[in-house]
């Protein structure tokens, strides 16, 4: 069993050092605020600082929200770099920067450590039911050392390249995502406004071509108006924040990610932030002036 450390236990870090603890390895934890009550009952072994954490464990893992809260979890005077010896490995499964992240993996390296980048995809559903996505950049060993439990986490496991690459391509999901999600609230929107029942719409797209697991879901959710995160919107902005100043610095244009971004803004106005980012469509139903499930006149 390996010492583990896990850094980030919010919506989703809880349930995945979860999984590691009833896997039976030891984890040493710390967060923002105090490890859930839950885990130490499990067994995570809180910890005062990152520093701690990395005297600790062999592997320290790093779930935070953005580019500024790993960098701060990793080199602040008492983060996870100042416990650090050669030989450790430090793997990132936050959604961060790929630029930064290469910036993170070199500083790692130059103290004798490996660096993964993992970012996922599932959300809190896929963390609680242990199916999440994991796209990784780094070195084919670091990898294999790593994987028995990335397979603790998650079911679609990739390694993608090198350091940077797990997070380009996070990027590029939550592109596809936020996109998907614009395309199911437009379609759904303009079936009820005609006067279609929307939920026989999902139900009659769900057996064609036109089927995702976003119009499953978030399509659900969009008639049900169940709108408590999931993802939050505001974390979707991140996403797609990195997606278009990652394409300003690659000279990509990314015309439907700005629009999408634009829609985000405008729930976020009418404060919607902490909304799961299915409801996307509320930016839309604002402009059109009805709501999917109201009765069309």
């Amino acid at each position: 069993m390996a010492h583990i450390g896990f850094i980030g236990l919010g919506i989703m870090g809880a349930p995945m050092a979860g999984h590691l603890i009833a896997a039976g390895h030891t984890v040493y934890t710390h967060t923002h605020g105090a490890t859930p009550a839950a885990l130490i009952e499990a067994g995570a072994r809180p910890c005062t600082s990152g520093a701690e954490v990395a005297r600790q464990a062999d592997i320290i893992i790093t779930m935070v929200p953005d580019t500024p809260h790993v960098e701060d979890a990793l080199f602040n005077p008492e983060g996870v770099a100042a416990g650090l010896v050669p030989g450790k490995i430090v793997v990132d499964m936050s959604s961060i920067s790929p630029v930064a992240t290469k910036n993170f993996a070199r500083r790692i390296k130059a103290l004798g450590c490996d660096y993964l980048d993992a970012p996922v995809s599932g959300g809190e559903v896929g963390a609680r039911a242990a199916s999440l996505t994991i796209m990784v950049g780094g070195s084919e060993a670091a990898f294999a050392k790593v994987r028995p439990l990335f397979e603790l986490m998650g079911k679609n496991i990739t390694r993608v390249g090198g350091n940077g690459d797990g997070q380009i391509t996070k990027v590029a999901n939550q592109i596809i995502v936020a996109l998907t999600i614009e395309a199911v609230g437009e379609a759904l929107l303009l079936a009820a406004k005609a006067g279609a029942d929307p939920a026989r719409v999902r139900e009659a797209l769900m057996g064609g071509f036109a089927n995702s697991r976003i119009l499953e879901v978030h399509g659900e959710r969009m008639v049900k108006r169940t709108f408590d995160p999931g993802f939050r919107i505001e974390l979707h902005q991140k996403d797609l924040n990195l997606a278009l100043t990652t394409g300003r610095q690659l000279g990509v244009p990314l015309p439907n990610t700005a629009t999408a971004q634009e829609l985000f803004n405008a729930c976020a106005a009418h404060g919607g932030a902490g909304w799961d980012h299915s409801a996307l469509v509320r930016a839309l139903e604002k402009m059109a002036n009805f709501e999917i499930g109201q009765q069309a006149a």
